[in-house]
């Protein structure tokens, strides 16, 4: 080939490359974390968020999206690569840290997809010198390379297009203090004073929890997390239109699992599964055909389906075999019946249950009916004070109604809850007679049989003793352990 002419070519090769990745539209990831639907947005009573709300108002609010599992490490190793965790093998809390695992053939992780793209890829956790994000990994593999090329808000507007992710640090407790949070940010400025929004005076915790003043604390304190959370992910999105990125960045806002709260994260009622979504779409780019500014949407959405809708974003088509649909964009798939989850150790704490969920029904199946609430984790007990309260309550004869079925040592093998006249998950219709509830109930049991066949659902398999055994001494070393456990 003459000189010349392979010059101008690669020339026009480069070019081209570089014009293509410009067209793509810059991607922001905002993963809240350990929240359910406590936005003032949906409806919530005593938190501020006037950001997320208003983010909201500019884009589409999804109702009815749901995790994959009720904590994070197994939750977020399925949406990073868009398979379950279940199929993946990376289901139990923690796994595969020093063992060599790596991912099946062909499942890679999110930001290795849209770096072959162009995509430059961030794991945020500072913007100006200032913390704004916990640069959180927490997946269950550990052997597929460099996940993220940066970590600071300044590396983006000189990176585009770009793939960022911020994971907030608000609504966590601190694990060396029971009485602390990671970032304890109860008030709002006003303009003229300090409001603190919850207090133990004006908050209605669920009435699974006996009405006492630890639990208002405690509920009031998650729900100012909440308010913190907002400020936090205010000054990003103000940063964002000040760097002129906000009209080519499509902002994803979403939780990573449930609520942080003892009947909530680890377990799979909706307080551990029922997550916010909020999607804005940049003005610098067409919108896709479904999407409606201010739109509420109540289609049933998983987590899993992030992954193929985020490829879409970007221009990618859902890789063949990958899990979950295309919800929003140019290439929509069928719209979800059930969203599945699954919960399997969590820490030292052995257990499996696995959940369908529809728009109203939600079913559970629960492995080990032995194995509920007031099983030992250590964690738990340490930072959760609502647990240890409930122990001593029960035992003490002053517990009735709800808050005494969830101290009870056993549940049901079989869950189903209406949640619309249910939304708690109280009132168990798995043994209701009526026609309704017998058809639902039988409809949801096939769909988690078919699941689990067609998915290879690997919670099948329990792990050996041999790699559960050091949990319980590391969640003992980290904890302590309860004087009660053993005794009983």
């Amino acid at each position: 080939m003459n000189k010349n002419i392979f010059r101008v070519t690669l020339f026009s090769l480069i070019t081209s490359a570089f014009v293509f990745s410009r067209d793509k539209p810059n991607i922001l990831w905002i993963v809240g974390e350990n929240l359910k639907l406590d936005l003032g947005c949906y409806g919530a009573k005593n938190v501020k968020t006037p950001n997320l709300d208003k983010l909201a108002a500019q884009g589409e609010r999804y109702r009815k999206v749901f995790s994959t599992s009720p904590v994070c490490a197994p939750s977020r190793s399925a949406f990073f690569v868009g398979m379950y965790q279940t199929t993946t093998d990376t289901h139990n809390m923690r796994s595969h840290r020093e063992d060599g695992y790596r991912l099946p053939a062909g499942v890679r992780p999110i930001t290795h997809r849209l770096r072959d793209e162009g995509y430059f890829t961030a794991n945020l956790k500072t913007m100006n010198g200032e913390e704004i994000g916990s640069g959180k990994l927490d997946l269950n593999f550990v052997n597929e390379g460099k996940l993220y090329d940066g970590g600071k808000w300044e590396e983006l507007k000189e990176n585009q297009p770009f793939f960022a992710q911020m994971n907030t640090l608000e609504c966590e407790y601190d694990i060396y203090d029971r009485n602390t949070w990671r970032q304890p940010r109860v008030e709002w400025k006003g303009e003229k004073h300090h409001e603190q929004i919850a207090t133990v005076k004006n908050v209605t915790p669920p009435p699974y929890y006996p009405d006492h003043p630890v639990v208002r604390a405690e509920w009031a304190r998650y729900l100012n997390s909440v308010s913190g959370m907002d400020k936090t992910i205010g000054k990003v999105l103000q940063r964002l239109k000040k760097d002129g990125l906000a009209d080519n960045t499509i902002v994803m806002f979403f939780g990573d699992n449930g609520r942080i709260e003892p009947r909530g994260i680890h377990w799979c009622y909706d307080s551990g599964l029922h997550v916010p979504m909020i999607i804005r779409w940049p003005a610098g780019f067409p919108a896709p055909a479904n999407y409606s500014v201010g739109a509420v949407k109540d289609e049933v959405v998983s987590l899993i389906d992030i992954t193929p809708t985020t490829l879409g974003f970007a221009g990618i088509k859902k890789p063949f075999g990958m899990h979950g649909r295309v919800f929003l964009g140019n290439r929509v798939g069928p719209q979800r019946t059930y969203a599945f989850s699954a919960r399997d150790r969590v820490d030292e704490t052995v257990n499996r249950v696995r959940s369908v969920r529809g728009k109203k029904y939600h079913y559970l199946r629960n492995y080990y009916p032995d194995r509920h609430f007031t099983s030992l984790n250590r964690y738990k007990e340490k930072c959760f004070p609502i647990k240890p309260l409930m122990r001593e309550l029960m035992a003490a004869g002053k517990l009735t109604g709800p808050p005494a079925d969830l101290m009870s040592p056993t549940v049901s093998p079989e869950q189903l809850f209406d949640t619309e006249a249910d939304p708690h998950e109280i009132n168990n219709l798995a043994s209701s007679a009526k026609p309704e509830h017998r058809l639902a109930l039988l409809q949801m049991r096939t769909a988690l049989n078919t699941w689990i066949v067609e998915t290879q659902d690997q919670g099948e398999f329990p792990e050996p003793v041999g790699v559960v055994a050091p949990f319980d001494k590391e969640m003992h070393d980290w904890f302590g352990t309860p004087e009660w456990y053993g005794k009983n």
